[in-house]
């Protein structure tokens, strides 16, 4: 007759897996390890990315300010805006039917120097004829919400960009605008 091996994991010599119901501390110890390997990496990316987003690696990165740069900063942000404000414009939009819609708008052009007046006042006919041609063929659903006076924005932007340049027109706040 065989005989019986108290220890079921050894028959005759050969190791026999029985699962993970009978892990030995080994097999314990061994998905700990892993455990650790994974969660470790993990855990230093996410302390580190945290630690790199808010900046506070920037002195040991050598990305320290000078403080004569925030000073420099603080001088250029201290210049006083330069305004210049357009006359009030009516159009009449594009608009299906017999029905007229008009649009009355008052808009200030931010300027980026005060010098560049003297060039936005000789442009001045090219500045709202380019205006009037692209307010006349807006539609009454183009300026609509936020996103389409943004997009008016924008466009109003671009357009008086190019008719000043060299000049640089930094932003066109909108000061009046009434759809009838």
């Amino acid at each position: 007759m065989a005989e019986e091996n108290e220890n079921p994991e050894e028959i005759e010599g050969e190791d026999v897996d029985l699962g993970d119901d009978f892990e030995d501390e080994g097999g314990k110890r061994k998905s700990k390890k892993k455990l650790i390997l994974i969660a470790l990496p993990v855990l230093l990316l996410a302390v580190g990315g945290g630690l790199f987003a808010t900046g506070m690696l920037d002195p040991l990165l050598g990305k320290e300010k000078n403080p004569e740069d925030a000073a420099e900063e603080v001088a250029e942000t201290k210049e006083p805006a330069v305004y210049y404000e357009l006359p009030q414009m009516l159009v009449n939009l594009n608009s299906p039917g017999r029905r007229s819609n008009f649009l009355k708008i008052i808009v200030s052009l931010e300027l980026a120097e005060a010098k560049d007046v003297e060039t936005l006042e000789a442009a001045m006919p090219r500045i709202i004829d380019n205006f009037q041609v692209y307010l006349r063929e807006l539609r009454v659903e183009d300026l609509r919400g936020s996103a389409g006076i943004y997009r008016l924005r924008e466009e109003l932007l671009f357009r008086v960009n190019s008719a000043v340049r060299p000049a640089r027109v930094t932003d066109v706040l909108f000061k009046e605008m009434l759809v009838q």
